[in-house]
């Protein structure tokens, strides 16, 4: 009888402890994909600004020869990040997909010219910088026009304002949320040993050593669950780097190992602090409030 009561304790010992670990493990994995989003936002608004650019209308008549050579020029330029020359033919096939039909053979004739589309570098995709270099293209003969969508430009950098601010409030609440899952968490599981704790009062045990046990193995449970937890942050990375290679990527060590190191001494530092607190709550309630 005392054995097969014995094996019941310990099954719900073992189920108890698996489910710490992995309540602590979940949520630090949420945490982990905040602390991505974080610590990737810089390379995400660079990502989002190189992709606003503007396009240099040519003249009518300017040989190819003399736009290879402003294309190159325009490549030394330290604003530029990439440029890609759009024949009049290349233009007229674009307009006909987005048209659907064919104006060319309706006009007669193709009116447009031919244009070098021009992608920027981030610190220098919003309006005054734009602004300063159409003013420096002016000088060249070639160029009839630049241009680029000014309130675009302007929507996307107030956003991407927004955006991190509302990511840096959203992730200071989801880090309170998951220090009080945690504690929670770690409060339930010493709240079921709260008799050992009491017991091993009344036989003299000191607060220090009565704690070690439960501090030690609060510290493995968060070891356990951070180890869980970044090994699904590395799948999800693993998984959407192919897709997003200029935002997210495996090979992108710093953020990576900063990433992995944060979640690791997360979940031991939250995991130690709430064991600590939850055990010294029952050392210093009274027998009598056990039972409630």
């Amino acid at each position: 009888m005392a054995s097969k009561e014995a094996k019941i304790t310990r099954r719900r010992l073992r189920s108890s402890y698996m489910t710490s670990v992995i309540s602590i493990s979940m949520v630090l994995f949420l945490l982990g994909i905040l602390g991505l989003l974080v610590l990737n936002a810089q390379k995400i608004s660079e990502y989002v600004k190189e992709n606003i650019g503007f396009s240099i209308i040519l003249k009518e008549g300017v040989k190819e020869v003399e736009i290879i050579r402003l294309q190159k020029m325009l490549d030394t330029k330290q604003y530029v990040k990439s440029t890609q020359y759009v024949t009049k033919e290349e233009a007229a096939r674009e307009l006909k997909k987005e048209l659907g039909e064919d104006f060319v053979d309706f006009l007669g004739y193709n009116p447009l010219l031919a244009s070098i589309d021009v992608h920027l570098h981030a610190e220098y995709a919003n309006p005054e910088g734009i602004d300063d270099i159409k003013q420096d293209l002016q000088q060249y003969d070639e160029i009839k026009e630049v241009y680029y969508q000014k309130s675009l430009v302007d929507l996307i950098n107030q956003n991407i304002q927004k955006i991190g601010l509302i990511i840096l409030i959203f992730s200071g609440f989801l880090f309170l949320i998951a220090l009080t899952l945690i504690h929670n968490t770690i409060r339930l599981s010493i709240y079921s040993k709260r008799f050992i704790i009491n017991t091993m009062q009344l036989v003299g045990a000191t607060k220090g050593f009565i704690r070690r046990p439960f501090i030690f193995r609060g510290i493995l449970h968060g070891i356990y669950g951070s180890l869980i937890a970044m090994g699904l942050l590395f799948g999800v990375i693993y998984l959407l780097q192919d897709e997003f290679s200029n935002i997210i990527s495996l090979q992108d060590v710093e953020i990576v190992s900063m990433l992995f190191a944060s979640v690791f001494l997360m979940g031991i530092l939250i995991s130690w602090i709430s064991t600590y607190i939850a055990v010294n709550k029952y050392l210093k309630i009274n027998p009598d409030r056990l039972y409630y």
